[in-house]
Order: C-alpha cells, then sequence, then structure tokens
C-alpha cells in the first residue's frame, strides 16, 4: 500500500520536485511510479524528475532541483531584484561554457542558457530560499556587470531602468560593484553610466 500522505509531505519539503532516487529512498519500487503515474498522482517533468500532478511547483525551484550548477542569470535576476517590471520570455540562466547544450532542453519552464567561462561562473554567486530549495542567484552587484556587458541584448529600457534603480538600492555594494568591473572588464562602463549618479 502506498502511503501517499508521506510521499505529499517529501514532495513538500523539495519544492514540489522529487528525483526518482528520493522516491526509491522513500521504498517505492519503479512498478509503484509508474502506477502514481499512471493514476495521476504524479508528472513527469524530465528523466527522473517528478511533481504531484495538482500541485504548481514555482519555476525557480524545478530549475534548481533540475540544474544545481545552474545560476539565475541576467534579466531573470534583475526581476528578483525589483530593477526591471518586465518578465523575460525565458528564464535566463548561467551554466558552464562545456556544458552539453541538450542538458537543459525542458518544455517547462523555458530556459535561455548562457554559456559562461568557468572562472567567471563562480564570481557573486548568492542563494536565496524558494518553497525550502535553495536556488542561485548573482547578487546585485555581479548582476549589474552582467546588465552592462550584455547591454546589447538588453531593451533599453530596460538597461535603462535597471541602472537607475540599482544606484536607488540602499542594498548595493559599489565597492564589490568596482572589484566585479575589473574583473569583467566594464569598469569604464560602471564610471560613465553608474558612476555619475553616486
Amino acid at each position: 500500500m502506498i502511503d501517499l500522505k508521506r510521499i505529499e509531505n517529501e514532495f513538500k519539503k523539495y519544492g514540489g520536485v522529487l528525483k526518482a532516487s528520493e522516491l526509491n529512498d522513500l521504498d517505492l519500487s519503479s512498478r509503484q511510479i509508474k502506477k502514481m503515474l499512471d493514476d495521476g498522482f504524479i508528472s513527469r517533468i524530465k528523466k527522473g524528475f517528478y511533481e504531484l500532478t495538482d500541485d504548481i511547483v514555482r519555476e525557480e525551484v524545478i530549475i534548481s532541483r533540475l540544474f544545481p550548477e545552474a545560476i539565475i542569470f541576467l534579466e531573470s535576476a534583475l526581476i528578483k531584484y525589483d530593477y526591471t517590471d518586465r518578465i523575460p520570455t525565458a528564464w535566463q540562466i548561467a551554466v558552464n561554457r562545456y556544458s552539453k547544450t541538450t542538458k537543459f532542453d525542458i518544455d517547462y519552464p523555458v530556459l535561455k542558457p548562457f554559456y559562461i567561462e568557468p572562472k567567471f561562473l563562480e564570481i557573486g554567486i548568492t542563494h536565496i530560499q524558494v518553497d525550502h530549495v535553495e536556488v542561485k542567484l548573482y547578487d546585485r552587484d555581479r548582476t549589474m556587470c552582467d546588465v552592462l556587458r550584455y547591454e546589447k541584448k538588453l531593451e533599453k529600457e530596460v538597461f535603462s531602468h535597471s541602472i537607475q534603480r540599482y544606484v536607488k538600492d540602499q542594498k548595493k555594494n559599489i565597492r564589490r560593484l568596482f572589484e566585479y568591473a575589473v574583473l569583467f572588464n566594464v569598469k569604464r562602463k560602471v564610471q560613465s553610466y553608474i558612476g555619475v549618479w553616486l
């Protein structure tokens, strides 16, 4: 007999997403997992990952559970800091340049990976908790450097609004911004776009 309540609680503990191995840890056989799928109790997100059919799982939780190495990036990070009101059509994530591109092919949520050099990937990572799951994103100051680096990929309005809101943000760290700017070779841009407002 499958203890559905126990399984539901386990899903909640992991933000609504469980791996096949985590279901196995609950002493569920592949036949029992298949039965739950057939009964419509759970749905497959991607090979080896499941969610409760009637639950709405936050998209950033799905990303974090399926791709723990991915970092919420650029416009998707701007949303988290309230630096833009425009929701991008796909979740922008930073991943290792040498990752297999097909790895990120999922129907939902829609992802737009940016393949970053490993030496730049780890700079400025911070974490937020979303439904008990740790989600990686870049901190405010790294995100502003990314905005300056990818200026041509952003709409003018998104670009200028994000800078204005960053300048007003009490939580910004200007010293750290300049440290990152040197690493990413955008110091001159930081001085001309942000320095004038400080």
